[in-house]
């Protein structure tokens, strides 16, 4: 099967991580956003779809805002 990969984001984390966020769409339509991180030699990996990826992101918008006031 098919797939065609977007790089997003490429950034460093705490701890020596690296994150990448790729979007990514199937030969059938079907769109993801694939989170990649990188500790040391192991990685692990999350498709998301686009309501999980948007009720994700709300909810780390909201753990920041509420640390940072």
């Amino acid at each position: 099967m098919s797939e065609t990969v977007t790089p997003l984001e490429d950034f460093k984390a705490p701890y020596g991580r690296q994150v990448a966020l790729e979007d990514i769409v199937h030969e059938s339509g079907m769109r993801l956003l694939r989170i990649r991180i990188r500790e040391g030699t192991r990685f692990t990996v999350m498709e998301l779809d686009p309501d999980t990826a948007a009720h994700w992101g709300k909810s780390m918008l909201k753990w920041s805002d509420d640390v940072t006031s």
